[in-house]
């Protein structure tokens, strides 16, 4: 492949993020396409056969297989890379191939987790149900509190693994403080940073070591593929992630990753609009519901802090009414707003998480989460603002708010 500026850090490194987002990671063909290619190829092949064994034994640059290395995964790789400021990313599947990952590479029998309490349900199965299959315990602490990370390090706590915000309480942690504790205690800090992608939140920049993502959220951003992305220095992921992704192949295909690739050109754009107009949302139901929580709102008890940490609110935002009967009457009147357990979608779309996205999860876990019958989950898309407030407007004066 002609490598062009696209994949020279020394140049990439000093655009700035609107750049990175459509350039950064470029590697052109011989062809000179404009577009990145899509690479449908499950194999290469070699000049010789000293060629295969070269690469093989890693004296060589070049492609073996594509469940190690493809160049259009390759130039999504290097992009989000780019736009999270860290030195290496590896793509995976889907988000909770991410997850799984970058917990299971790292730990073996008798480590320890200090996890935060709110979190996606497959996220606290990770750590309540799959983790102590290998005799790894988990410490579960609310994350809003810094000192409860600290109180619950053991002598074997390998790792700190939270959201910012969570899904979908929309806790917000101090990630300072908490990435902090961790360097202070050699703790590897791995922060989920779907809800906000790099184009709102940069958790390295506070001190976080590990970012991970379902880029199948905003950075695809339009309900079309499924993707997971993990971002770390080069050494923790040629040699603590790559290892385990090689041998277990939760590989992101290509076309997937020239789905998100064409999502990041529009990142910056669309998630500060939706932030815009999640704000706007926000004020209006306010005053309608028992309980909102929005970061951006001041009512929320970590306004100050999300403002700090973040560049906007992102367009997900949680609230409350009274009970599942309410909540699911709510749903059920919608007309413009689609009913859906996903989120960082350009559509409007709420979901009921206690019968959705946490329905695997105990009622006394969801209890302990936050996660009540009443809570509703909101992602505002880019529909004219307006229309989704009227929508919303009929839909609770229907079931009596």
């Amino acid at each position: 492949m002609k490598r062009k500026t696209g994949q020279d850090r020394a140049i990439t490194s000093t655009w700035r993020p609107a750049t990175q987002a459509i350039r950064g990671g470029t590697a052109r063909s011989e062809y000179g396409e404009t577009s990145e290619a899509i690479f449908l190829t499950s194999g290469y092949a070699y000049d010789c056969a000293g060629d295969a064994a070269a690469r093989f034994a890693g004296e060589q640059v070049g492609m073996t297989y594509t469940r190690l290395q493809n160049p259009t995964v390759e130039m999504l790789e290097e992009r989000i890379a780019l736009l999270e400021g860290a030195e290496a990313c590896r793509t995976m599947a889907s988000g909770m191939a991410a997850m799984t990952a970058v917990l299971l590479c790292q730990l073996q029998t008798g480590d320890h987790v200090v996890a935060g309490r709110a979190a996606f349900g497959s996220c606290r199965w990770l750590t309540d149900t799959l983790l102590p299959k290998f005799g790894i315990e988990t410490t579960i602490v609310d994350a809003r509190d810094p000192q409860a990370f600290q109180d619950a390090v053991r002598p074997e706590t390998k790792v700190f693994f939270f959201e910012t915000p969570a899904n979908p309480t929309m806790d917000v942690v101090d990630l300072a403080a908490v990435c902090a504790i961790a360097r202070e205690r050699g703790i590897t800090s791995v922060v989920d940073n779907a809800f906000a992608t790099p184009a709102l939140q940069r958790p390295m920049e506070f001190g976080a070591d590990v970012t991970a993502y379902s880029a199948t959220k905003m950075m695809d951003g339009q309900g079309r593929v499924l993707a997971g992305a993990v971002c770390g220095t080069k050494d923790f992921i040629a040699n603590v992630l790559l290892p385990f992704t090689r041998n277990t192949g939760p590989t992101l295909s290509a076309f997937n990753a020239w789905v998100v690739l064409k999502g990041l050109e529009t990142l910056s754009l669309r998630i500060h609009r939706q932030s815009e107009n999640s704000v706007k949302v926000g004020k209006f139901l306010e005053p309608r519901v028992p309980r909102i929580l929005h970061p951006w709102l001041p009512s929320h008890p970590q306004h100050n802090l999300a403002m700090r940490q973040m560049d906007a609110a992102g367009p997900i935002f949680a609230f409350e009414v009274e009970g599942r009967e309410q909540a699911h009457g709510l749903l059920d009147a919608l007309e413009l707003v689609d009913i859906s357990n996903n989120i960082g979608d350009s559509r409007s779309l709420m979901t009921h998480p206690a019968s959705t996205t946490h329905s695997s999860v105990s009622p006394e876990k969801r209890a302990e989460m936050g996660v009540g019958e009443g809570l509703l989950r909101l992602n505002v898309g880019l529909e004219d603002v307006d229309d989704v407030i009227d929508d919303l407007d009929r839909a609770l004066t229907k079931v009596g708010l």
